[in-house]
Parts: structure tokens; sequence; C-alpha cells
């Protein structure tokens, strides 16, 4: 359970904690259950389709879940 005294974290700063880029980080948080996902979504503007903006902040909880499952799904490709 995510809760609102948790620790959030930016891309770039979990990043640096697991040693990962931060794409690697969006792109696997990017879907996760439980991360806040700010910002807006794509639009037409006439003939114009603007580009979506979305910033992603990741719970101490969630991370720590997400963090278990890989080193749960390390260690059975290991075995």
């Amino acid at each position: 359970m995510t809760l609102a005294t948790d620790k959030h974290y930016s891309p770039l700063e979990l990043a640096k904690l697991w040693g990962l880029s931060p794409q690697k980080i969006r792109q696997i948080f990017g879907n996760e259950p439980g991360v806040l996902r700010l910002g807006e979504p794509s639009r037409r503007v006439g003939r114009t389709l603007t580009r979506a903006y979305h910033t992603l902040r990741i719970p101490e909880t969630v991370a720590e879940r997400v963090h278990l499952r890989l080193i749960s799904s390390t260690q059975i490709r290991r075995a």
C-alpha cells in the first residue's frame, strides 16, 4: 500500500540509486500500479499534434516492491 507520506523518487533519483539510466527507470515504472503520472496528454492544435509530457513520481514502497520482483526473477533464471 502506498502512503502519501512515502518518499517519492523521480526517475533520475532512482536511476542514480539503482545504477541505471532514467530512461530505463521510466520503462520499468511507466505502467506500474501506484506510480504517480503527472502531466498533459498529447493533443491536436490545428494540424499540429503536441507531444505528451509526463513526469513520474515513484513511491518508496512501489520501488521496494519492484526491486524485490526483479531480484526474484533474476534468481529464478539463475537456477
